[in-house]
Parts: structure tokens; C-alpha cells; sequence
């Protein structure tokens, strides 16, 4: 993540509307910004994923990911599974490690990538 010069901004995550994203189980809502150049704009997200979320895809985008409330269980494309609870993080790089999110409990997250 290139974090070319934008401009200091606020965010009131509460003024910021959701978007509905269905998974192969349950549901994403996803409150999304975008900053810096728009031909490579750096995504800034809160992600509330419902009670047995399984995402629809695995995913080679690389993240900063902060959990902030439930559990989120991370599987990598080689079988390892990691857990987060509040307060942790995972980062990974572009194209670096394929991984997929389920989560049995609920979680909400605030994902930069």
C-alpha cells in the first residue's frame, strides 16, 4: 500500500452508509472510504459480518485487519486457521498467502487495504 498525499479528513463511521454483501453464509454490511489516488485509492472499511458468515470467495488482496468486537476465524490457503478476538490484528500482503473469513459468532472489523 502506496499512501500517496491526501489531505487530513475526520470519519464519523456513523454518517458513513452500508453496503450489503451477501457470503456463501450470511451476510457482510460494509461501510467503505477511499483515499488518495483515485487510480490506487486506499480502502478504508467497518465490516459487520453476521452470526456464521463464511465468505463467497477466497481472497489475495492484502489487508490491515483490526477486530474490534465477536471472532473471526481466518483460514489460509494451506489449512492454517488463526483466530481473532478484540483487540488483534492480522496484515498480509497482496497476492502473498489466499485466506477466507467465517466467522460462528458475529465480528466487527476495521480493515485498511
Amino acid at each position: 500500500m502506496k499512501m500517496t498525499p491526501f489531505p487530513f479528513s475526520l470519519t464519523d463511521w456513523q454518517d458513513v452508509e452500508k453496503t450489503e454483501h451477501s457470503g456463501e453464509t450470511g451476510m457482510a454490511y460494509w461501510q467503505t472510504r477511499f483515499f488518495g489516488d483515485p487510480q490506487n485509492p486506499i480502502r478504508v472499511r467497518m465490516v459487520e459480518y453476521t452470526a456464521g458468515y463464511l465468505a463467497d470467495h477466497w481472497c489475495k488482496k492484502g489487508h490491515v485487519l483490526f477486530c474490534i468486537e465477536g471472532e473471526l476465524e481466518t483460514t489460509l490457503e494451506d489449512g492454517r486457521i488463526f483466530v481473532l478476538k478484540p483487540g488483534m490484528s492480522y496484515q498480509v500482503g497482496d497476492n502473498a498467502e489466499e485466506h477466507q473469513s467465517y466467522t460462528e459468532t458475529g465480528a466487527r472489523l476495521f480493515i485498511v487495504d
